[in-house]
């Protein structure tokens, strides 16, 4: 956890989505699944890339963006979802996950996801397992995901949508 432990809530980290840039090769969804499963299966992916209905060739990025106050926490009745106050992301304890499902129901974008095999909720975890390297920001090879504090990305995604 080294390039983000004990940053302060401004540099918080998040991966932020830029429409313009993806031209959907869908090589987050390879890299993640392979990351995390160790197979090129777009199921077991935490980021999903979908066709703009609104727009021709263009495509809508749908992760989890470890919100400052995330539902997917309140609603879970065990406590199985974490937010880490030191990095600001947020995690779901699969001990302690029992498979309700709530997570997914509260999400506003349904990121979490259930795993039918081992029967519990997941989602993105920011390549914990690659020092919270996130292997779908690094291997885009457009610039179609960036790595940014989170105030930065804010700013970025209102500027996009047109939010003063």
């Amino acid at each position: 956890m080294a390039a983000l432990e004990g940053k302060p809530a401004e540099q918080e980290k998040v991966f932020i989505f830029i429409q313009d840039k993806c031209t959907g090769c869908m090589e987050c969804n390879v890299v993640c699944a392979f990351s995390h499963f160790e197979v090129a299966d777009f199921n077991k992916s935490y980021i999903t890339i979908i066709p703009d209905p609104n727009k021709q060739f263009y495509f809508i990025g749908i992760h989890c963006a470890h919100c400052d106050d995330p539902i997917c926490k309140a609603s879970c009745p065990v406590d199985a979802i974490i937010k880490d106050e030191k990095t600001g992301l947020v995690f779901i304890d699969s001990l302690k996950c029992i498979g309700c499902q709530f997570c997914i129901v509260a999400c506003p974008i349904s990121q979490p996801r259930f795993d039918v095999e081992r029967r519990v909720a997941v989602k993105c975890d920011f390549c914990k397992s690659y020092k919270y390297d996130p292997r779908c920001v690094k291997f885009c090879p457009t610039g179609a995901l960036k790595l940014l504090p989170r105030e930065e990305a804010r700013k970025l995604a209102q500027a996009y949508r047109g939010i003063k």
